[in-house]
């Protein structure tokens, strides 16, 4: 899938695919990602397994990750490089997101 057309899928992010691909900075098998996304927000996001191997098997679908298996037989996720120009492309738009809420927050006070 190109790019561009993954962008326009998945942007804006769901908090549950930023963090699942947020933990994929390393990779990881599935309880792996639920147990570091647990640890990235202090307990405050929780992944069930169906949202995590649902949310998974359709970013392998396109392309955002890949699967294999280790030697231990367990499956192992890991993004790829269209992954990662998701994720920039996505920090990029918080980035804005964070710099306008600093400078207008005081107008809600």
């Amino acid at each position: 899938m190109k790019i561009e057309k993954v962008i326009k899928s998945y942007s804006p992010m769901t908090e549950t695919a930023f963090y699942i691909l947020l933990s994929l900075i390393e990779p990881r098998h599935g309880y792996g990602i639920i147990k570091h996304v647990e640890e990235l927000t202090e307990g405050r996001l929780v992944l069930g397994s169906g949202t995590i191997y649902g949310t998974l098997t359709k970013m392998q679908r396109d392309e955002i990750i890949t699967v294999y298996a280790d030697e231990k037989r367990k499956t192992i996720y890991e993004i790829t490089d269209v992954g990662k120009a998701l994720m920039r492309h996505e920090m990029g738009r918080l980035k804005e997101l964070h710099a306008n809420v600093i400078k207008h927050e005081g107008a809600f006070q």
